[in-house]
């Protein structure tokens, strides 16, 4: 399986993801999968693993290209998420597999959309 493979079925059976990033071992929850100006990338939620800009107990959001991930495999383990700044829109322009259902308060912006927008 290639990179996005390997992404679309961890977000489809949601499972986390150890894999190398910018020389450093990263392990991560993928929560959608898409392009942005027409390079792919993987909204994640990293908690575990190292990062030159360091990494906030408990973890958080990050947007990685897939042409910069390396030596992916899938892993058992409990699936991180977060309620805060779960904005996939950021990250990417189309959004191709997205972890259902949503975080909660993607969820709650949405049903707030709904009721403002009919």
């Amino acid at each position: 399986m290639d990179t996005y493979e390997v992404l679309a079925e961890a977000i489809r059976t949601r499972k986390r993801v150890v894999a190398r990033y910018h020389g450093e071992e990263r392990v991560f929850s993928p929560h959608a999968l898409g392009t942005k100006r027409g390079t792919y990338h993987v909204l994640v939620y990293q908690f575990a693993g190292g990062s030159r800009s360091g990494l906030p107990p408990g973890g958080e959001w990050r947007c990685l290209n897939l042409d910069e991930l390396g030596d992916l495999r899938l892993e058992s383990g409990p699936w991180h998420t977060a309620e805060n700044v779960f904005n996939q829109q950021t990250c990417l322009d189309d959004v191709e597999v997205v972890a259902e259902p949503l975080p909660p308060r993607q969820l709650a912006d949405a049903q707030a959309d709904e009721r403002t927008f009919p």
